[in-house]
């Protein structure tokens, strides 16, 4: 009798494990699954045209600056944010291609004894090493110098030349601070700090008549 009913229990104990592992397995794909449902205003907005030969690309992003790297700007310490666009060329017979990788450098600095906001941003290849800063701008007040941060106007991706017509191609878009031009310091008390980190990135298709 005893064994009878061990024989019974196994099968009722595998039966409760596999429903444990398969409410597992779905509670993962919705934590996964999450940020595909997430509204539209949580990332930046893309929008990529096509003119003079060329494809532009022009963003519109949103994220709170961090009060340690407010407080450093304040002490006049300068803040560098990168953002990054990638052209991938897809292809379901091979890896995907990357047609073009362009960066995009900004410098934010405050100066005490103008008290005003100097914003130098510029455009450079993947492959140069120079820091490209070209344009500069001085704001009153740092809201005014963080909206023309969050926002990249006409920005050259690639030319049309370099497109293969009817190929299907994406964007990767990020952008953050870059911490590697901080003084040395500060570089270094900010190993593993989550104050310091400002990530924004995003990924779109590029519409059929922008290759053709």
């Amino acid at each position: 009798m005893a064994f009878i009913t061990h024989y019974f229990k196994r099968p009722a104990l595998d039966a409760v494990v596999r429903l444990l592992a398969l409410l597992l397995c779905a509670a993962v794909v919705s934590v996964w699954a999450a940020p595909d449902d997430a509204p539209a205003s949580s990332g930046p907005t893309l929008r990529v045209e096509r003119a003079d030969n060329a494809l532009w690309l022009s963003a519109q992003f949103d994220f709170a600056l961090p009060p340690v790297v407010e407080d450093a700007l304040q002490k006049g310490i300068p803040i560098y944010f990168v953002a990054q666009a990638n052209l991938v060329r897809q292809r379901w017979y091979w890896i995907n291609r990357t047609v073009t990788s362009v960066q995009r450098r900004a410098r934010l600095a405050y100066h005490p004894l103008t008290r005003r906001w100097r914003l130098s941003s510029g455009t450079q290849g993947a492959a140069d090493v120079t820091s490209g800063l070209t344009l500069s701008q001085n704001f009153d007040t740092l809201s005014e110098a963080m909206a023309a941060v969050r926002r990249i106007s006409h920005w050259k991706l690639a030319d049309a030349t370099s497109l293969e017509a009817g190929g299907q191609y994406r964007l990767q878009f990020s952008f953050e601070l870059d911490i590697t031009e901080l003084p040395r310091p500060l570089q270094i008390g900010t190993l593993g700090q989550s104050d310091w980190v400002v990530n924004v990135s995003a990924a779109i298709a590029l519409a059929d008549e922008l290759t053709r």
